[in-house]
């Protein structure tokens, strides 16, 4: 990494260990705070430019790139920090950044960027992650655009200002073509949000459109061609969700090190075990074989390159597993204690789980990256 990379990681670690450690995402969840997060923590993050680290100056951001948010992403990671970064830096204002009307871009951008606005890919409908099995129907009518259907896990939907849904203009579910992006505000009639919480503590969302209007300038992209739109948008979130993912699985083994090499069993530390060292080595070569791919990809972002899709679905792949591979032997080596709540190893466990199903898991980005590839 370059000298303000490497300060931009210093200063992204003291930030989240000082003011969003673990015990923040715990307090959220005991007391069950309505949104899930911290207004203010979010606000002192857009001053330090994290909201928009993506985004060009001209609509208030930094003009950095995904190199630079992947720094910041893993060191939240570390802490699980439940801010609402993918679906309004990454999928949401990737959305508008790459098909909206500047227009748009300029009544809404500013406002991420300041982090006073909030944005929430709608797009997901069925259990599993399955980006062209949308039922949800766009129809001309009149001077504008009606949309009925409903949506399942929106992520950070319940407190969204604007809700980039993706909807079907023609075809049947499961067609690439036909699927047409627009953006809707929360307020629009019709629209009604349910909030769920994961498994992990953080937001989600059912939404329900029933005969909501929006004017034709609110479609991103081209209409019958979201697939196009979409693909760019899902890869940036999958490369982005791999960094977050690669600091909770970082963590998580950097925890369990520290735990074999001070906890005694017949007078030696637990690390000193070979069967432990063992599976500890083979940890090892996973996390590094992750951060390899990650680093990669993030920088495929930003340069633009043809070989993004292969590698953010390599990347997707390798983090989901291996993540599932670390938080699993977590839990085993840190023993009973790793099973109670006290301890905080079990919430990166489930944070893995379901940052794994989040955007596809390994088997679904195996199953892409082979065809992308040709096979």
């Amino acid at each position: 990494m370059s000298d303000e990379q490497e300060v931009l990681r210093a200063t992204a670690r003291d930030f989240v260990s000082a003011h969003a450690p673990v015990a923040h995402l715990r307090e959220l969840r005991d007391r069950g705070d309505p949104i899930g997060f911290s207004r203010s923590l979010w606000t002192r993050m857009a001053e330090l430019g994290w909201t928009g680290v993506v985004l060009p100056e001209e609509y208030g951001g930094s003009g950095l790139g995904y190199a630079e948010l992947g720094i910041v992403l893993e060191e939240c990671g570390r802490t699980l920090v439940p801010e609402p970064f993918l679906s309004t830096v990454v999928l949401g204002s990737s959305a508008l950044l790459l098909g909206g009307s500047e227009d748009l871009k300029r009544k809404i951008l500013p406002g991420v960027c300041s982090g006073d606005t909030i944005l929430a890919l709608a797009h997901q409908e069925y259990g599993r992650f399955a980006p062209y099995a949308v039922s949800t129907r766009a129809v001309g009518s009149g001077d504008g655009i009606r949309l009925d259907g409903s949506k399942t896990f929106v992520l950070d939907g319940h407190v969204a200002d604007y809700l980039v849904v993706v909807a079907r203009t023609s075809g049947t579910p499961g067609d690439r073509g036909g699927l047409t992006v627009l953006m809707v505000p929360a307020t629009a009639r019709g629209l009604s949000v349910e909030r769920t919480i994961m498994v992990d503590s953080r937001n989600a969302a059912t939404v329900r459109l029933e005969g909501v209007m929006v004017p034709a300038s609110a479609v991103l992209g081209v209409v019958d061609q979201g697939a196009d739109l979409l693909d760019l948008v899902f890869d940036r979130g999958a490369v982005a969700l791999s960094a977050q993912l690669f600091g909770c699985l970082a963590e998580a083994f950097e925890r369990t090190l520290r735990y074999l090499k001070t906890r005694v069993q017949f007078g030696v530390p637990i690390g000193s075990f070979q069967a432990l060292k063992h599976r500890a080595v083979q940890m090892y070569c996973e996390v590094e074989l992750s951060r390899s791919i990650v680093l990669e990809a993030l920088r495929a972002v930003d340069e633009g390159r043809a070989d993004l899709p292969r590698l953010a679905s390599a990347a997707k792949a390798r983090t989901s597993d291996t993540a599932g591979l670390v938080t699993r032997e977590a839990i085993q080596m840190h023993g009973g204690i790793g099973m109670t709540d006290e301890e905080e190893i079990g919430l990166f466990l489930k944070r893995a789980r379901v940052a794994e199903l989040t955007l596809g898991d390994g088997s679904y980005h195996r199953d892409r990256f082979a065809r992308v590839s040709g096979y």
